[in-house]
């Protein structure tokens, strides 16, 4: 095979399904083990949820919050709580689902037919190619040397699996399909076997012990649907009590469709009522793609997948292990070698998996992007909407995978249908929001009641103006007014709404948010008790300002809804203020409490520093101070509960800080945690396993790319955070806000030229880490800057040209 650049490798098989390799179209999924004598791909499909539309809105809350108001406005604050826990939790999330198995038993799956007993394969090798977005494994058993290739195609929305033999005759095998929900296997034709399955209608969270977590209702829930197909080259193929056999074959491929009856979040999806006919899709599926021959469906797929991954290129210099097997290398970096590569073949599998989880027309990538193995998975799999989802398209602009971005503006624009229904019900309040956890059927109420949730991660009403910060992102990336107009200003504006009517005034005339929680933290209160609740955490007031902001900015673009600027503007200065406490951190909350837990892992209060943008060391460097105390006081009552996705978090936000090493040190801790297949292990110390958390994979690609580039100043800093052990390097096609894409060169620590393609036509500001020129022109000086800084270029652009800096000397 050539070069392993951009490969994840192994030599041996997957053992568990966290050691797989996963494969995707942002639809269906699916995890190769490699196996030599049985290969085993577990199978998901984004839309096979439990459930069913309902209405999470009838909880009754209203009648509590006014008095919920009163107990936190009295000092209360435990009473609050409790309150809330107990009459103001709606309905759990629903369960993103696990859909099936493909099994591939060669000769019976003990051993291979017309082979020496006892041999063992040899010259075995596993991997996954970024680049092509195939899996492959390769291995010689008796003098045959076997190879199978799998991917799944987004062109032709099939699973495809490729088996070889280098002799003819030699693959004997039997295909089947498994389940772990209701289901059964049937032959559909002469070379295809079909599973028509159930989901649940209800599933418990993984975390609670009852009698019947899992219950299957009749004419209730989604039903799914797979089918595969064989075409063999020689041998024989017969299709007999649910399995596909093969004998003396060369060759064989393999298509595999899957298909749910979702027909949309309000939709009743069984196909008995408003649902789709999931084996009717899968048919039409292998239909349209049995038309290719196999090479053709694999030369479709890596043209498209190419597409967007080779946008990308990146090296961070030597020290390199890629001669060796991947989980070799982690097992390296954790007795402390360096491997430069290993960080920026990370970065390239956090785009990888973007592509893989999140396409357009797909549901937003999960908790686990697209990969679950289970029917009560943690966290129920869901979009968690604290951090967790919005860690998961951190990187989508920067990276150059803009489109890949659109899934979640979709759910948006459900969430302003469910949303809005929650918040009028339960809050007598206009526009939408949603709270910790949206699932398939956006949900948008508070999940967890009663009293099984914490009102710390349980009632947080701040979801909806978060989430509106991603249109905002999309837009300041790709300056499409007509996307501003049409998609992200509608969501904007209406969680804005939502923000005005949900602020209360205090007894200061200030406009406060009570109840307020900063995400899943506690305090200790004035009378010794612990609590969530109070009024106006930093993040509310930081969301809700940067909220405010951006809308006024967009209105002046759309020249439009200037009242409602105003509106916004005459709010926004009746905010409280970011806040230093008495330790010198970042106030967290808008009394400075002492923290219940001073190391815990979130840092929701800095979300002004990053992924905001109200904090910066240069444009307010004593709140950045406040900032770095707060980090550092986390650093020092680290507890095992700091984990990979915290990790991911502290690479962004020391990159904002200027602080290379601090960034690096928390990237190598991140890297030094994976399972074998770079899959985020979320290492809990009270879970009984480590499940997979995408977000950590996601959020660190992030944070590489802020190490690199930062854009959030109006201006394009160059390599604002680079660490001594990344001295010399290039990347090409990372993005900018304004419309910019950048490539660059550096070498000990120097940049040596840079590339700069505008594609809006913005005037472009550029500060870079030591003098340059632009090319052709003298150095211009920046008329935004009072006296000359040589480490600033400012310069006019044209849509398509690109400019070229190079070195001042």
């Amino acid at each position: 095979m050539d070069s392993n650049e951009w490969k994840l490798w192994y030599e041996r098989p997957a053992e568990d399904w966290v050691e797989a390799l996963p494969i995707g179209n942002g639809r269906l999924g699916g995890m190769v083990f490699g196996g030599t004598r049985h290969e085993h791909i577990q199978l998901n499909e984004d839309t096979l949820w439990s459930g069913y539309p309902r209405d999470s809105s009838a909880y009754d809350a209203k009648p509590y919050l006014e008095k919920v108001r009163a107990l936190v406005a009295e000092g209360s604050y435990a009473k609050a709580q409790q309150m809330i826990e107990e009459n103001m939790l709606g309905p759990w999330n629903d369960c993103y689902q696990a859909m099936g198995d493909l099994h591939i038993a060669f000769a019976g799956g003990d051993s291979f037919a017309d082979y020496r007993r006892g041999d063992e394969p040899i010259h075995y090798r596993r991997e996954l190619n970024l680049a092509t977005a195939v899996a492959a494994t390769e291995f010689s058993l008796s003098g045959v040397s076997f190879k199978r290739e799998s991917f799944v195609s987004a062109v032709d929305q099939v699973m495809v699996i490729r088996l070889t033999a280098d002799k003819p005759g030699k693959l004997n095998c039997q295909l089947s399909l498994s389940s772990p929900l209701n289901h059964a296997v049937y032959k559909a034709g002469a070379d295809l076997i079909s599973l028509s399955g159930q989901a649940p209608s209800y599933t418990e969270p993984y975390a609670y012990r009852i009698a019947e977590p899992v219950r299957f209702e009749e004419n209730k829930g989604l039903t799914f649907g797979i089918e595969l197909k064989a075409f063999i080259e020689e041998g024989h193929l017969e299709v007999t009590g649910g399995r596909i056999l093969i004998s003396g074959a060369s060759a064989v491929t393999l298509l595999l469709s899957a298909a749910t009856s979702f027909n949309g979040f309000d939709k009743d999806p069984h196909p008995d009522a408003e649902g789709k006919d999931p084996l009717l899709a899968c048919r039409h599926q292998l239909q349209e793609a049995a038309v290719y021959t196999y090479e053709e469906l694999r030369s479709r797929h890596i043209a498209d997948h190419s597409e967007l991954f080779n946008r990308m290129d990146l090296s961070l210099g030597d020290g390199g292990c890629s001669d060796l097997p991947t989980d070799e290398r982690i097992l390296k970096l954790r007795e402390g070698q360096e491997d430069h590569s290993l960080a920026a073949l990370f970065f390239q599998y956090g785009r990888y998996l973007l592509i893989a989880s999140s396409r357009p027309g797909t549901q937003p990538a999960t908790l686990q992007g697209i990969w679950n193995e289970m029917t009560r998975p943690p966290w129920q799999c869901n979009y968690t909407t604290n951090i967790n989802v919005q860690m998961n398209y951190w990187h989508a602009e920067a990276c150059n995978l803009s489109e890949c971005h659109l899934p979640l503006f979709d759910m948006l624009d459900d969430l302003r249908i469910t949303g809005a229904k929650m918040v009028m019900e339960d809050y007598g309040c206009r526009g939408w929001t949603a709270h910790h956890g949206v699932d398939l059927w956006r949900v948008a109420a508070p999940s967890g009641g009663p009293s099984k949730g914490p009102a710390s991660w349980a009632f947080w009403p701040m979801a909806g103006p978060w989430l509106a910060q991603h249109p905002w992102e999309h837009y300041q990336f790709s300056k499409d007014k007509v996307f501003l107009a049409e998609r992200a200003y509608p969501i904007m504006k209406e969680a804005a709404l939502f923000c005005l009517d949900w602020l209360v005034e205090d007894q200061e005339g200030r406009l406060v948010t009570n109840p307020s929680t900063s995400p899943e933290n506690t305090f200790i209160a004035p009378d010794g008790q612990r609590s969530a609740v109070s009024t106006s955490s930093t993040m509310d007031v930081a969301l809700i300002r940067e909220l405010f902001t951006n809308c006024m900015e967009a209105i002046g673009i759309l020249e439009e809804d200037e009242a409602f600027g105003l509106e916004l503007r005459q709010a926004r200065e009746r905010l409280l203020p970011l806040r230093i406490g008495k330790h010198g951190q970042l106030q967290e909350w808008s009394e400075d409490f002492e923290e219940a837990e001073p190391g815990h892992r979130h840092t929701a209060h800095l979300y002004p520093l990053h992924p905001g943008q109200e904090i910066s060391p240069r444009t307010t460097p004593a709140l950045a101070e406040a900032c770095l105390t707060t980090l550092r006081r986390r650093h020092a009552h680290e507890g095992e509960d700091a984990i990979g996705w915290c990790y991911a978090w502290m690479v962004n936000q020391y990159a904002r800080l200027g602080d290379a090493q601090m960034a690096h040190s928390y990237l190598i801790k991140l890297l030094k945690n994976p399972y074998s297949n770079l899959f985020n292990a979320h290492r809990h110390p009270k879970l009984t396993f480590y499940p997979l958390t995408i977000e950590a994979n996601f959020g660190g690609t992030a944070g590489i790319a802020e190490m690199l580039l930062q854009s959030h100043l109006n201006e394009l800093h160059l390599l604002p955070a680079l660490p001594n052990e990344w001295s010399s390097g290039y990347i090409r096609g990372l993005r900018a806000r304004g419309g910019f894409e950048v490539a660059m060169e550096w070498k000990s620590g120097q940049l040596q030229r840079v590339s700069i393609r505008s594609q809006s036509g913005e005037n472009c500001r550029v500060r870079t880490p030591m003098p340059m020129r632009l090319a052709g022109a003298a150095c211009p000086s920046d008329p935004l800057q009072e006296g000359r800084e040589s480490e600033v270029l400012f310069f006019p652009t044209v849509p398509g040209e690109v400019y070229e800096l190079y070195p001042l000397s």
